[in-house]
């Protein structure tokens, strides 16, 4: 009995066994490539997969974006200047049939296309663009790696470069150009403040030259029409007064200014000259005065 209880055990287990090979669980992010003696019968997943114990053979194949880091390459430039250069490579998987059936790894593959690459790149490039020109040498690497790749059923997604270091005397070079480089900005940078201050002083003296002129000439003006308004007020101020005095005259006759000619000439009989000058109009104003005096006294 025991032998019988063994044996069902050794069934039982045998069983497990075989279902656990022949059942597999494909998540999302992989596929299966299953060989049947030896023969690809594509890929398989995601879901559950069914496969032939000890007939068929799975390669799991991660679909995700992976990325591989390539070491600091020593690259010579067409102007002879040695530079390391290290950078990124990011793939991924698009057929996983042919990642497995064309190349047996293709990480490492991948890696020492990107290094040749590299190196050819480089070396048709001056160091000066080589320092300046990240973004296009990683344009280039990606177009090449991807041109190469592509039959492998792996799609270069991205290329990056993390450091360029030239040689400690080129990087002291540069060094001493920045340096004069920033000192020749400074200097034209000053030299630019102190023109624009030359040009708003000058400037500011210029509209205030303006502003004076103009103040000037607006009083100039306003002096003119006020003497001319004060000439013109006097004007109408004689005028007004000669009118009144024209008035006046029309209503006086001879014998009133003959009087008042008497009277002009006692005031100067009381003055203290010796001399005296009379109009000869007065002599002509006298007649009347004589003549009715005579007409009197023969009375």
């Amino acid at each position: 009995m025991f032998g019988d209880l063994f044996l069902i055990m050794l069934i039982a287990l045998i069983v497990v066994i075989l279902i656990s090979m022949s059942v597999r669980i494909i998540p999302e992010y992989k596929r299966l490539v299953v060989f049947r003696l030896g023969r690809s019968i594509g890929a398989q997943g995601p879901g559950i997969i069914f496969l032939i114990p000890f007939v068929d053979r799975p390669v799991f194949v991660d679909l995700r974006e992976v990325f591989f880091d390539v070491p600091p390459q020593t690259c010579i430039t067409a102007d002879n200047a040695s530079v390391s250069i290290d950078f990124l490579v990011y793939d991924k998987v698009i057929d996983p049939e042919r990642s497995v059936l064309e190349v047996e790894d293709f990480t490492g593959a991948a890696r020492g296309l990107a290094i040749t690459t590299l190196r050819a790149v480089v070396g048709a490039m001056d160091l000066d663009d080589v320092l300046s020109k990240r973004d296009e040498i990683n344009k280039v690497l990606h177009e090449k790696l991807d041109d190469v790749t592509d039959r492998w059923g792996i799609r270069v997604m991205a290329v990056e470069i993390r450091e360029v270091v030239p040689p400690r005397q080129i990087e002291e070079a540069m060094t001493r150009q920045m340096a004069a480089e920033r000192n020749r900005r400074a200097t034209v940078m000053e030299a630019d403040g102190q023109r624009e201050a030359a040009i708003k002083i000058a400037t500011g003296k210029k509209q205030a030259t303006i502003l004076e002129a103009e103040g000037a000439r607006e009083a100039t003006i306003l002096n003119a029409e006020g003497t001319k308004k004060g000439a013109i007020l006097e004007a109408e101020g004689f005028a007004l007064a000669l009118q009144k005095i024209f008035e006046v005259a029309k209503d006086v006759d001879s014998k009133t200014l003959t009087l008042q000619y008497l009277e002009a000439l006692k005031n100067l009989g009381e003055g203290a000259s010796t001399k005296f000058i009379i109009p000869t109009e007065l002599m002509n104003l006298a007649k009347p005065l004589s003549e009715y005096a005579k007409g009197a006294h023969q009375e």
